[in-house]
């Protein structure tokens, strides 16, 4: 294996000599030069893995010995040594993208700190995430194995998640893989936690927030002497969130983190319907049917969330100033920011931003967006880049100036289908790939939560003999009918409508502006 290479450009390069004979010892090969100039000349004919070099020399300075390297080479780090400790200086390397600074004098622990920092920093973190992870898989599979309440399961899906980002930026794959079959496990777990228990949460006092509950129960309470912007991002899974939060933080600061658990089905019409309504779909059904659409009704199913929300504030007898916006599209996000101002004084501006649904959508018909968003990581990575140039960002920068406390929460999330479960419906049967209603379904009992008697869990009946049916873990429907040809086309697509820790635990964030 080849030694790692150092150029170490300093004046006084003799003075130096123990710090090399250190070094070397550790077995790194170390060239000297004694100018930047030298130096310049060197890196044109010797292949360097990382340059220590000295601020303060004759003739070309460190900084400007800086800047040639980085034309020269922008990737090869640069440690920046300085007897100043002026703040100008500092700023000025910073900004030059030096990869460490170190102060005069400098130690010989010093340096191997920064070189293990900058050339073993990968194989480091690999291997001791590695390490922590195979800690942390027995405590995990013991937690399976006894976690029976919400707040559990909510502890326990962020703890997945908390690794899954870990690992994901390791070179360790088999330790990715052994989260995924956990993470399969937890929802095998967690499809017979929700059959069991979900329809007790419509009856009891002990229930988590759900979608009809959300705007009550949490959203209110922040309304309080301050203006507030909540931002309903369709389709967000809890990851997601975690992907852009740090751009967020550029602006606010977090003062409140949580999960809320979605309703079922875990679908637009149903889960956003419930938030702005605060109302069940059946209490939806029953109270307002000019704005209610079940399954088989023709037209747009969330065309009147204004209206539920007015219903609401009403009905909870808020004395507030509010607004609704719905973006579904680059143009209308514009609109809104170039016209943000004059939002200044709401109480309430709420806004309902779809651009990740459209995102999981397109990628079903679009193989570009396929190619895009192959996996989860992908899928992040996506809705990161989005965001970060996307008019949302501009609207919660405005957000910010105007002094405007900040809601970020969505309707539900989101998962990627893997298996196939064949079911066979009426034609009045419901599309969706994650849930399905209509009359005389046949399924396979264990590939399902049924739902024989859809009032119970406080859902409208098409007609007399209508059940629900809610695909588990990854699985999708699929009809007998040129089965395999739709089995190949939706398998590895983003689905929601079922029972899953990713489509049903989903993120409520609370922020003050900095």
């Amino acid at each position: 294996m080849n030694k790692i290479t150092i150029l170490w450009v300093d004046d006084e390069i003799d003075l130096l000599k123990p710090h090399i004979l250190f070094l070397e010892a550790k077995n790194y090969l170390v060239v000297t030069c004694k100018s930047g100039q030298e130096a310049l000349e060197e890196l044109q004919e010797t292949r360097v893995d990382i340059v220590f070099l000295d601020e303060n020399m004759p003739g070309i300075s460190g900084l400007e010995t800086l800047n040639e390297i980085k034309i020269l080479n922008s990737s090869l780090p640069v440690v920046m040594i300085t007897k100043s400790e002026e703040e100008l200086i500092m700023e000025e390397a910073i900004g030059s993208k030096i990869a460490d600074y170190l102060i005069k004098p400098v130690n010989p622990n010093q340096i191997l700190l920064s070189l293990k920092k900058n050339l073993d920093h990968s194989r480091l973190v690999s291997e001791k995430t590695t390490a922590n992870y195979q800690q942390e898989f027995r405590k995990i599979a013991m937690d399976l194995a006894m976690v029976n309440s919400k707040e559990e399961w909510v502890e326990l899906y962020n703890k997945l998640i908390y690794w899954e980002l870990q690992l994901e930026e390791i070179e360790d794959s088999s330790m990715f893989e052994i989260l995924e079959s956990q993470k399969t496990e937890a929802n095998n777990q967690f499809s017979k936690f929700i059959d069991k228990e979900y329809k007790d949460w419509f009856v009891n006092n002990n229930a988590p927030v759900l979608s009809h509950t959300l705007f009550k129960k949490w959203v209110v309470p922040e309304l309080k002497n301050n203006k507030t912007l909540l931002v309903v991002i369709d389709n967000l899974r809890l990851d997601q969130w975690c992907a852009f939060e740090d751009t967020v933080n550029t602006f606010y600061k977090k003062i409140k983190e949580d999960c809320y658990f979605s309703i079922l089905p875990t679908a637009t019409q149903y889960a956003r319907n419930a938030i702005f309504s605060g109302l069940t779909p059946l209490e939806m059904e029953k109270k307002h049917p000019n704005w209610w659409k079940n399954d088989t009704d023709e037209g747009g199913k969330n065309l009147f969330e204004d209206k539920f929300l007015g219903a609401q504030i009403k009905n909870l007898g808020l004395d507030i100033k509010w607004e609704y916006h719905k973006i579904s599209s680059l143009k209308q996000g514009k609109q809104l920011s170039q016209n943000f101002k004059s939002q200044k004084d709401n109480d309430l501006t709420a806004i309902v931003y779809n651009f990740v649904d459209m995102l999981s959508h397109s990628k079903t018909e679009m193989e570009v967006i396929k190619e895009l968003a192959s996996n989860d990581k992908a899928y992040r990575s996506l809705t990161q880049s989005w965001f970060k140039n996307s008019p949302l960002l501009e609207i919660i920068q405005q957000a910010q100036t105007m002094g405007m406390k900040l809601i970020i929460t969505t309707d539900h999330g989101t998962i990627n289908v893997k298996q196939a479960s064949k079911v066979i419906g009426d034609k009045d049967t419901s599309l969706n790939l994650r849930y399905k209603t209509g009359r005389s379904l046949t399924y396979d009992e264990k590939e399902v939560i049924a739902a024989t008697n859809p009032k119970n869990i406080q859902l409208p009946s098409i007609n007399m003999s209508s059940s629900f049916i809610f695909a588990k873990n990854d699985m999708f429907f699929a009809y007998p009918n040129n089965y395999n040809h739709y089995v190949k086309y939706y398998r590895n697509t983003y689905q929601h409508g079922g029972v899953s820790l990713e489509e049903m635990i989903i993120p409520f964030v609370v922020l003050e502006p900095k």
